[in-house]
């Protein structure tokens, strides 16, 4: 399994990422520990040169590893391939015990590496530099994540044995299963569609009176019930099969690759709307709410063109 092409790529980056990584961690613990801008000294200015250096590094390896999650989930659908009883990334993830673990930490860490990039950008607009600490200080924490992350990504790759059988995204997602997710499957959908679409004209109601830490704490809710709602109701119909809940199949070609325009909405819908809680800007307001719309358009019509086709619901 090593030798396979798309692993060793993520091998090497990884390889790439820790190397960099690790001479910007320390420069960021200099630089976090001795910032001073007011500070006149040759301390300083050596800091701030350093400072350049480290956020350039910092930078495109977070740009880089954004993308990085899209390559992912490419790699885990082209290894259901070679794997007995996976037909698709579901059944990868799940072949060892260390891939749900692995996919939550890249969940949460493409958000804090987003918001990472978007305090660069802020700091870098304004002289004084008023995020440089804070900025350093969360790369810190991040490097620390990214470091748990890559450990996490080389086991679970290692630990893919190529001969055993694993269960099948049919089987991990339905109301069978051992698992948290079949859990789901005991919520009424009238009871999920109604949270879902409460949330979003709540969104829209709060995003009109510009209530931006309420709009933040609702952007989080959404995403929870999104990713619920795609999974219990809405793939349902992308599927156009009652029974199919995976959440990844419609990542493929069958599907027109719909899955990955779905989710890039609602990450950066979700992205942008916790973002105003920290940074009062009305601009990622209107970009969250522009983007949550587009994500429920999209998902809104599946269900609604299949029943305008068939008059009946799944």
């Amino acid at each position: 399994m090593i030798l396979n092409p798309y692993i060793l790529t993520i091998f090497i980056l990884n390889g790439i990422f820790l190397f960099l990584g690790t001479i910007s961690f320390i420069l960021s613990i200099k630089i976090y520990l001795g910032w001073d801008i007011d500070s006149t000294t040759q301390k300083q200015y050596k800091l701030e040169k350093q400072s350049y250096l480290a956020s350039v590094i910092i930078k495109y390896i977070f740009i880089i590893k954004l993308f990085l999650f899209l390559f992912f989930i490419f790699i885990l659908d082209k290894l259901s391939i070679v794997i007995p009883g996976a037909m698709c990334a579901a059944g990868v993830v799940n072949a060892t015990d260390y891939g749900n673990s692995l996919f939550i930490l890249k969940l949460l860490n493409i958000y804090i590496f987003g918001f990472w990039l978007m305090l660069y950008n802020i700091n870098i607009k304004d002289e004084t530099l008023p995020y440089t600490k804070m900025k350093y200080g969360l790369f810190i924490i991040a490097f620390i994540l990214l470091l748990i992350e890559i450990g996490l990504e080389t086991t679970m790759f290692l630990s893919i044995d190529p001969t055993k059988l694993v269960d099948c995204c049919g089987v991990l997602y339905s109301s069978s299963a051992i698992s948290y997710v079949s859990n789901l499957f005991t919520i009424s959908p009238t009871i999920l569609l109604s949270l879902f679409y409460i949330n979003l004209a709540s969104l829209l109601i709060v995003y009109f009176y510009k209530q931006k830490e309420l709009y933040a704490i609702l952007s989080v809710t959404f995403l929870i019930i999104s990713i619920i709602t795609l999974i219990i109701f809405f793939g349902t119909y992308i599927y156009q099969l009652p029974t199919h809940h995976c959440p990844f199949c419609f990542l493929q070609k069958d599907y027109n690759y719909i899955g990955y325009l779905i989710y890039i909405t609602l990450y950066i819908g979700t992205f942008y709307g916790v973002s105003v809680a920290f940074f009062n800007k009305q601009k990622y307001l209107n970009i969250s709410f522009f983007f949550i719309l587009i994500y429920t358009l999209i998902v809104s019509y599946y269900p609604l063109s299949y029943y305008f086709i068939n008059r009946v619901w799944l």
